[in-house]
């Protein structure tokens, strides 16, 4: 594994392949420009060792066709750059770390990583790929006061520290840090990544340190910002994909400038990987992205309208889908999915309630709350029973798995769930058999949602229901999702719905970051997580959570994927005894809508943000149609 850090040098190497030109096919998408001039033939566009990724048990296909998917908003073409996948490292469908835009990366001790460009890349205006886009990223935006005043990306900070970045020549830079730095390339293969480069050749003419100020003046005038920061982020969203103009190294490039109801995403003619026949990927010519109310995509999902489409689709829709088949042209594919639990009720330990406050952190509380849900019901009238009864953790297909850590206190036993809530002292109840807290008021808990869809509220429902037995009453608030995570960060949510750990899957040697206080985004202790991010507020005293943010602190420094593990399973002891989070149900498949005639699609596959940017790890380039036409 790459973190290690041996006193050798470990290598992270991709597959790669000298091109096959005698085989090379034109594609048909370009002839007039190949006929034209007005673009090189294959052998020019790629570089001079493409990246030739594991095929596993895919077949090798052919050129063109168009896939059609639907979103509901106009900023999800973001994913995009999750599906495309390219980057300079990533995931393999295995969880294993492979070179992709870069040729090889050496890493010395963990905190000196070397990465080797392939010589002869392009980004897809045809412009050479070199270390100049990294070196200007680094000096000229990262630490850059003007575009980076808060200083470069906390991923590229080891211990707070900056690395020391070098450009050796015109293929090959080095990052070095004082300490190890584990959480750098997983960063870069992320969904949504960590771009250390940007396309120098396009950028510079909007940064003030290449543009005359007349010219930045009158570029910044016509986009309508008010200065030339503004104008700069705008053209340079690597990630949001809103500038057309914008060079890329994905394989499908955005042409539509948005607003928009229909996008179109086009073959990338200079992308870097090909098949084992040395044909240059992708094979299908154009996404097409077409924009529908999220209520309505499984209908139109179900007649037809689609080739590929997960997002907004639920299990629920899975039989409406199955009966559309033959009429469709699809087939409908069920993918395990990653999180740590589908629904997950959070318990805010910083609501600013004082009574409510304090029973959040009282871990009877938490877990007499938990063993009053009865898990099987829900599998059973929610999920047909195709799930998993168990609490929020790392899933049994994770190699950090153990059983005791799904049945810790989650069991459906409202007998000892009823003894613990005595214990706490809260033996009195009202007419309705209401438990009243010590103030006398009823123990009524609002649980705020993002209300988007009707999966969690049924799901929630039968909580309500299994809660009264304890008397606890529940209610439930939909609201909008920013809404949502403002009442929680303020503490006015004593109790929130939102899905399970991000990864659920974990290996050792990825960051646990997301089982400590890190993130303010963390339901459960938000005003704990922001301290962390910031530094303003108060940590916690408890305890437990202590333990957390140290041995959170330590796998950063661990010197093994031994002494990484043990602190895993650390974390996930305390989380499984401590119930931070009630994991309501897991392992909920996934529908996948996949065309009938579109080839090397997964039937059963793994389905998840982080790790696995959705269809990113299963090569999206490599899907092809078996008749194009």
């Amino acid at each position: 594994m790459f973190h290690k850090y041996l006193t050798s040098i470990l290598l992270i190497t991709g597959c790669m392949a000298s091109p096959v030109f005698a085989q090379q096919q034109p594609i048909p998408y370009f002839a007039k420009q190949l006929a034209s001039g007005t673009l090189p033939p294959m052998a020019e566009r790629l570089p001079e060792s493409p990246a030739k990724p594991s095929f596993f048990d895919k077949e090798t296909g052919q050129y063109g066709g168009k896939i059609r998917m639907l979103m509901a908003k106009a900023k999800d073409i973001r994913l995009m750059v999750a599906f495309g996948y390219s980057r300079l490292v990533g995931y393999d469908d295995q969880l294993q770390l492979k070179a992709d835009i870069l040729k090889k990366v050496e890493i010395e001790e963990g905190r000196i990583f070397t990465l080797h460009l392939r010589p002869g890349m392009r980004w897809s205006d045809g412009t050479p790929f070199t270390s100049e886009d990294f070196r200007f990223y680094w000096e000229d935006i990262a630490t850059n006061e003007t575009l980076s005043p808060f200083g470069p990306a906390k991923d590229l900070l080891s211990q707070k520290e900056k690395p020391v970045f070098e450009v050796i020549d015109e293929y090959t830079v080095k990052y070095s840090w004082n300490t190890p730095n584990p959480y750098f390339l997983p960063a870069l293969a992320g969904p949504r990544p960590l771009f250390i480069y940007m396309p120098a050749h396009y950028m510079k003419q909007f940064h003030a340190d290449y543009q005359t100020p007349e010219k930045l003046t009158q570029l910044t005038e016509e986009a309508h910002k008010r200065n030339w920061r503004g104008l700069f982020v705008s053209k340079g969203r690597q990630y949001k994909l809103t500038n057309p103009d914008l060079p890329s190294l994905q394989p499908w490039v955005n042409t539509t400038r948005p607003p928009a109801e229909r996008f179109i995403f086009k073959r990338n003619p200079y992308f870097h990987r090909v098949d084992p026949n040395g044909q240059q990927l992708p094979y299908i010519d154009e996404v097409e992205i077409n924009l529908a109310s999220a209520g309505l995509i499984p209908a139109k999902a179900g007649s037809g309208e689609v080739d590929l489409q997960a997002r907004y689709l639920r299990l629920d829709n899975y039989t409406f889908l199955k009966e559309g088949e033959e009429n469709g042209n699809y087939q409908v594919n069920l993918w395990e999915t990653g999180r740590g639990a589908q629904i997950a009720l959070y318990p805010n330990m910083n609501a600013k309630d004082p009574e409510w406050r304090k029973l959040m952190q009282d871990v009877r509380f938490r877990r007499a709350l938990s063993m009053a849900v009865n898990r099987n019901e829900i599998n059973q009238v929610v999920y047909f029973g195709l799930a998993k009864d168990m609490a929020n953790t790392v899933l049994p297909s994770c190699p950090l798995f153990k059983t005791e850590y799904a049945t810790a206190w989650s069991d459906f036993n409202t007998d000892a769930a009823n003894r613990l809530l005595d214990d706490i002292g809260l033996t009195k109840r009202d007419a309705r058999g209401i438990r009243l807290l010590p103030d006398g008021n009823p123990m009524e808990i609002l649980v705020q949602t993002a209300g988007e869809s009707t999966e969690e509220t049924d799901v929630l429902s039968l909580v309500e229901d299994s809660w009264k037995r304890i008397g606890v009453q529940m209610y439930v608030k939909p609201t909008q999702r920013e809404v949502l995570r403002n009442r929680v960060f303020s503490g006015e949510a004593i109790m929130s719905a939102w899905y399970g750990l991000p990864n659920g899957v974990p290996v050792a040697s990825m960051s646990p970051s997301q089982m400590a206080p890190t993130r303010q985004d963390q339901y459960q202790w938000p005003q704990w997580g922001r301290y962390y991010e910031t530094g303003k507020g108060k940590p916690s005293k408890m305890p437990e959570v202590q333990e957390l943010v140290s041995l959170n602190n330590d796998w950063g420094m661990a010197s093994s994927e031994e002494e990484q593990a043990r602190i895993w399973n650390r974390m996930l002891e305390i989380h499984a005894d401590q119930v931070f989070s009630i994991g309501l149900v897991s392992g909920v498949l996934q529908p996948m809508v996949v065309n009938e005639n579109l080839m090397n699609v997964p039937e059963n596959a793994f389905y998840n943000w982080d790790p696995g940017a959705y269809f990113g790890i299963h090569n999206m380039a490599g899907f092809f149609y078996k008749d194009p036409e």
